[in-house]
């Protein structure tokens, strides 16, 4: 039997120049973090040669093709497991549209556990490389680059998403007194409505050329915030944040609505800095950029709305339990 654990992200800054209809023709940038909320991959060998599979529903099929859940069958082709085996995952949050990049988590998780399976060590740059190929160019999904590669990597990361299709991922030189302050001052709030991503994304992509100085605006801002954390200078990420989310509502027409709009200047009033919703946008998490002294009136202010309590976490995806026999 294999688990293997694997994060869920935060993506603070650059959001959407990592979608390939950006980024392949002016290069994106995107800073974004890994959180202490897991989604977990068990596989096991059967005794006989059917494949279950267990999420939300349970499946049991006789061969791959049969797989219903899209993300798990495909990681099985490229795996190249074909049968005998039980595939469970179990997630911290609700699994689809948190905007806090479960699909992609799922992908990473799955090919972590198919290969560790197999007694085969891939490092995180192929684990990420695979679980974009099996979501946007087997599957078509419009999704970008950062939510497989920060699963796989971990850590508070600054990526480039480069015009000839690569991709650098680098950590970030941040003074543990400062990331312990970013931890702190972070908040998340859930909306209570999950979406699907790939109707506002499908837009998104769309909207590319017509908001080519929206992102690259937005593209400086994970520049800006990675240097201002080098430095120090937790505070100055607040006010980048709110500035990135007047630019990423222009990006697409569902990005947000009223009661968005409501919860965002409730937070605000009681002091929250900045904040965004989480992922592609129209639900899932509110995360709020709040200083610790004003963090109690804002949960007041949105006292309606469940908060998550979270960490940032520093692994990616990794191996946490590994039973042969």
């Amino acid at each position: 039997m294999i688990i293997v654990q694997t994060p869920l992200r935060i993506s603070l800054f650059g959001g959407g120049t990592d979608l390939p209809s950006y980024f392949l023709q002016e290069g994106g940038c995107v800073l974004n973090s890994a959180i202490d909320k897991y989604i977990f991959v068990v596989i096991k060998k059967r005794f006989d040669h059917m494949i279950r599979v267990g999420y939300t529903k349970t499946e049991m099929v006789e061969c791959v093709d049969q797989v219903r859940h899209e993300l798990i069958r495909e990681a099985l082709r490229k795996t190249g497991i074909s049968d005998g085996v039980e595939i469970a995952t179990m997630g911290d949050i609700p699994s689809a549209g948190s905007g806090l990049g479960s699909s992609s988590t799922v992908t990473v998780g799955s090919l972590h556990a198919m290969y560790t399976y197999l007694g085969e060590m891939h490092p995180a740059s192929c684990l990420a490389e695979e679980a974009c190929e099996i979501e946007i160019d087997v599957l078509g999904k419009p999704v970008g680059y950062q939510d497989q590669y920060i699963a796989a990597f971990g850590g508070i990361r600054f990526m480039e998403f480069r015009p000839d299709g690569t991709v650098e991922v680098e950590r970030v030189p941040v003074e543990e007194a400062t990331l312990r302050r970013l931890d702190e001052n972070l908040m998340l709030f859930y909306t209570g409505k999950t979406r699907k991503s790939s109707t506002i994304l499908t837009e998104q992509n769309a909207n590319v050329n017509d908001r080519l100085p929206i992102l690259e605006r937005m593209k400086l801002q994970a520049l800006e915030a990675r240097d201002g954390l080098v430095a120090g200078e937790v505070h100055a990420i607040g006010e980048l944040m709110h500035e990135g989310w007047e630019l990423k509502k222009r990006l697409a027409s569902r990005i947000s609505n009223p009661v968005i709009d409501d919860m965002y200047a409730r937070a605000r009033s009681a002091g929250a800095l900045g904040g965004k919703i989480t992922g592609a946008g129209g639900g899932g998490f509110l995360m709020l950029y709040c200083p610790k002294e004003k963090q109690d009136e804002v949960r007041g202010a949105l006292s309606d709305l469940r908060e998550l309590s979270f960490h940032l976490e520093g692994d990616g995806s990794k191996v946490i339990f590994n039973y042969r026999r």
